[in-house]
């Protein structure tokens, strides 16, 4: 393929779309004489407003542009739209959902402080927070902004996940805080690495080495030896924010533990941006180093098995979706790490489809959880009924992951095993073929016996159980329609998916 021409544009919004959440947390902490009307609402409105502004930079990257703020630290291609796209909108959705499941007073039937007045300011302070730094880290070129952008959304995100403040919340956030800190910590390394081999051997000044767009030019300059040094540093530390097997004893416990909104953004988004700050790093030596590739494969071939196997002995809903992650992540992992375009599509195509996908698996338990106070397989049953709305949403993103036609998991996967079939890797088609039908098993059957299954126990004490609030469905059904959407009509998200991959097969701007 030939080099893509591009134009770099001057534009304060890559700036304007994670400074806005920042300060806007800080308002929702100031304003708390206001009401937790006005922090609810503040956080849909600004991750709406992020939104509006992913998608206008996503439409201006589509005309050829790339937008270039502060000198070149802030840089967004592709890529970067992309994840500022799924972010935003995500978050969205997730504070859209959050206006009345945080109001429930007994959320997961919690004993400890679950989301008085006088705290639920400090969640969407917190929300907002984690919803800047994300898309900070998708839209920053310098690789030590890039590092601490995505360390700042494990503070955030880890006073999140210990939310609920009683035993199980505040073990899970410890574990969380404590394994990602020292995961991260590697991936320092392997940047400052990257930065004093570019500067030192690629002949850049110490600004330009800390550039990514710029030390990409120079990977072929950075020996062997170096490169596979700066690499294994930053596949331990981002793989580990990203939940990649064996790298994953943290996810289910934050998954599990956290609010469900919570649990929606770390599944959703936040494991994607560590995996896009892995892509962004390794990738700058993907021409150079082919041995990236194999290990790539066999990392995330490894991640689809041990992360289904492990969600089959699941009984709590929540873990059976967080191991369900680790899984899934291995296919995007296979799939950019082939450095491929076609590989690399494929990847960036299920990392949209497992957003929304799995977005709306955790919003469909969290409908569940809200309704009944329960979130053991083993205590639901005959929900279909009473929860109708619910039922459906869990259905599709059911048999999203699964990789059942016409959803848009299918696509995805479908993707993948193409590419690395065209690589020759058959062994990871077998792995990766494996992998989905035991998602299938293990996901559909969980839902067999949540929504149609005879009730366990007392079948009378689900009797008042309804439908959640429209707050609360209305973005099921989005998440829903746009698994439908992208299974039918691929080729809706190709445009943008196109000029991400052109980033990372190496034939982008």
């Amino acid at each position: 393929m030939m080099s893509q021409s591009v134009v770099e544009l001057p534009s304060a919004l890559p700036a304007a779309i994670f400074l806005l959440p920042l300060l806007a947390g800080c308002v929702v902490l100031a304003g708390k004489s206001f009401g937790s009307g006005f922090s609810r609402w503040t956080a849909v409105l600004i991750s709406g407003a992020m939104t509006v502004i992913a998608l206008v930079m996503a439409w201006q990257v589509l005309g050829g542009a790339v937008l270039v703020t502060w000198g070149n630290e802030l840089r967004v291609d592709g890529l970067s739209a992309l994840m500022a796209v799924i972010v935003s909108g995500l978050g969205f959705l997730a504070a859209v959902y959050s206006i009345r499941y945080m109001e429930h007073t007994d959320v997961q039937s919690r004993r400890g402080i679950v989301a008085p007045g006088r705290r639920i300011d400090l969640f969407y302070a917190l929300l907002l927070w984690c919803l800047g730094t994300m898309v900070w880290g998708s839209v920053t070129n310098n690789i030590i902004m890039l590092w601490m952008a995505v360390e700042a959304t494990t503070l955030t995100s880890g006073l999140l996940v210990a939310f609920f403040w009683d035993r199980r919340a505040l073990e899970a956030g410890y574990k969380y805080m404590m394994l990602l800190t020292v995961g991260i910590t590697f991936a320092l390394f392997g940047c400052v690495v990257v930065y004093a081999a570019a500067a030192a051997m690629g002949g850049l000044t110490g600004r330009e080495a800390l550039l990514m767009s710029e030390v990409r030019g120079v990977a072929g300059m950075i020996p062997a030896g170096t490169a596979l040094i700066a690499v294994s540093m930053l596949i331990i530390g981002f793989g580990t924010k990203a939940g990649l097997a064996p790298f994953h004893p943290w996810l289910p416990d934050a998954h599990a533990e956290a609010p469900t909104p919570v649990s929606v953004l770390l599944s959703g988004v936040m494991i994607k941006v560590a995996l896009y700050a892995m892509a962004r790093t390794v990738g700058i030596f993907f021409p150079t180093l082919p041995v990236i590739t194999l290990f790539a494969v066999a990392l995330g071939a490894f991640s689809m098995l041990l992360g289904v196997i492990l969600a089959l002995a699941q009984d709590d809903l929540k873990r059976l979706l967080a191991y369900h992650s680790v899984s899934q992540m291995g296919y995007v992992l296979a799939g950019v790490g082939l450095g491929t375009y076609l590989g690399v599509y494929g990847g960036l195509f299920h990392l949209l489809n497992h957003a929304l996908f799995k977005a709306l698996l955790f919003m469909s338990a969290g409908a569940v959880i809200h309704a009944t106070g329960a979130r053991r397989v083993s205590e639901l049953g005959g929900l279909a009924r009473k929860m109708p709305l619910t039922c459906l949403a869990f259905l599709v993103g059911g048999l999203s992951i699964a990789g059942f036609p016409p959803f848009n998991g299918f696509m995805s996967k479908l993707t993948v095993y193409l590419a690395l079939a065209s690589a020759g890797m058959w062994w990871a088609v077998a792995a990766a073929i494996l992998a989905s039908v035991l998602t299938m098993v293990a996901i559909l059957r969980k839902a067999y016996l949540v929504f149609w299954a005879a009730p366990a126990g007392d079948a009378a004490r689900w009797e008042s159980v309804r439908e959640v609030p429209a707050t609360m469905w209305i973005p099921m059904m989005v998440l829903a329609a746009l698994c439908l959407l992208f299974g039918v009509a691929p080729g809706v998200g190709y445009g943008l998916l196109h000029q991400a991959s052109m980033v990372l097969a190496n034939v982008g701007g």
